[in-house]
């Protein structure tokens, strides 16, 4: 061990949420990145201020895993000084089966610590699939958006991992081609602090402190073409939409759904997953869908204007809910199907209250977090809710994220 009293030998034992392991020094827990369960690293402590963990930086690997490959992204790599580390591929040196492993050893651990699931329930050992072109591949060329900032001289690059310093680089590994190709990685833009590159049906655009030179975009999902804004939220991954969409299909109960009940697409953004009931249902169904950002549901409008019972509203997810609980008709939302997409923080404990109090007769949820996903689970089953199925998703290769979609029914409630 080096002298200097911040340097110290860790031993990883397990991953934690974040995209950071796990360690123990002088009792105390330390979190560790760029790392990886049974490996033996020496690391810089870098945070020391709080009791009950510590935050330390990995500078060497002194006892490799087996699982740890060189990192996809040469601009992340151990061989580079932590501050110089380019963020957003945080899992980039591990192989990608330990990666869907280490992640679905997350997911699991928060539906049981924070959702309250039975370790052996079959619900809490949950894969991570692969998407259908990445299965057996690289994990790479998936992004089909990415954001990159610029500094005071006016270089273009990611932000440092946990950091808001730019670090110029040569290539983008992760994201498609056609981004890759049209980043401006190598001008000097003197003035702007960021760059948005956003490839679409339409073509590749490029987007300097978010001025964009277009009108709206479109991407297709199976048959269907959605229009949405230029920087509008869009799932990243170049597969994502249309395998979420089939995931939310499937997860939907066919004998708990009632065409005619008044269905929730909440989180609906353009309308994606209002339209995945329509296409599965077909275009008779009432459906709504509720989004924060007026901009989205225009284009939601637009994009479900073939779906007879479709609307499209635009206001705060919470706030809609919590009028309906207002109406004092809620006998009619019993037969309905809500679907959710909430933000990475989740729904939250007092939305899943006031939507459970709907009762309706099932809830598709897709989430991006698995410790928000599994604290709503803790609160849909205290509401009466059971969760009948989960699924996960590896849509972002190379990093700590993952995609799950679950479905929740009411407890009880058998239906033939």
């Amino acid at each position: 061990m080096a002298d200097a009293p911040d340097i110290v030998d860790l031993t990883i034992t397990n991953v934690a949420h974040g995209g950071v392991f796990v360690a123990r020094h002088e009792g105390r827990v330390v979190f560790v990145p760029d790392t990886l369960p049974g490996e033996t690293v020496r690391a810089r402590l870098v945070d020391t201020r709080k009791k009950s963990f510590w935050r330390a930086e990995t500078l060497e690997v002194l006892d490799a895993s087996p699982d740890r490959v060189d990192h996809v992204w040469s601009s992340s790599s151990i061989e580079r000084d932590p501050r110089d580390r380019a963020g957003g591929a945080e899992f980039g040196h591990i192989a990608l089966e330990r990666q869907r492993r280490l992640k679905a050893d997350v997911l699991s651990d928060a539906l049981v610590r924070f959702g309250g699931l039975d370790a052996d329930s079959p619900l809490t050992r949950v894969a991570v699939e692969p998407t259908p072109s990445d299965e057996g591949g690289d994990g790479l060329r998936w992004r089909t958006r990415v954001s990159l900032h610029v500094d005071e001289e006016g270089r273009v690059g990611p932000y440092a991992a946990r950091s808001h310093r730019v670090i110029p680089v040569d290539d983008l590994p992760l994201a498609t081609t056609e981004i890759a190709d049209a980043a401006p990685l190598h001008d000097r833009l003197q003035g702007a602090t960021t760059v948005d590159v956003v490839a679409s049906t339409d073509g590749v655009l490029v987007a300097v402190d978010g001025a964009a030179s277009t009108g709206a975009l479109h991407e297709r999902v199976g048959d269907r073409m959605f229009s949405l804004e230029p920087l509008g939220f869009w799932q990243v991954h170049r597969e994502a939409a249309e395998l979420l969409s089939a995931a939310v299909a499937s997860a939907v109960d066919a004998d708990r759904f009632d065409a005619t009940a008044p269905n929730l697409d909440l989180y609906g953004g353009v309308g994606l997953f209002a339209a995945t009931l329509a296409d599965r249902f077909g275009t008779g169904i009432r459906v709504t869908t509720v989004e924060a950002e007026s901009s989205a549901t225009d284009h939601a409008a637009e994009n479900l204007v073939d779906i007879v019972g479709a609307r499209a509203v635009t206001d705060r997810v919470d706030r809609f809910v919590r009028a309906i609980g207002r109406e004092g008709d809620l006998a009619r939302y019993r037969d309905a199907t809500v679907v959710l997409d909430p933000p990475r923080s989740g729904a939250g404990t007092a939305l899943v209250g006031e939507l459970a109090a709907l009762q309706p007769a099932q809830i598709v949820y897709v989430a991006c977090d698995p410790v928000a996903l599994a604290r709503d689970t803790k609160a849909l089953r205290s509401s009466g809710y059971e969760l009948a199925s989960v699924r996960a998703f590896d849509l972002f290769p190379h990093t700590h994220h993952v995609e799950a979609v679950a479905a929740f029914s009411r407890s009880g409630d058998r239906r033939s």
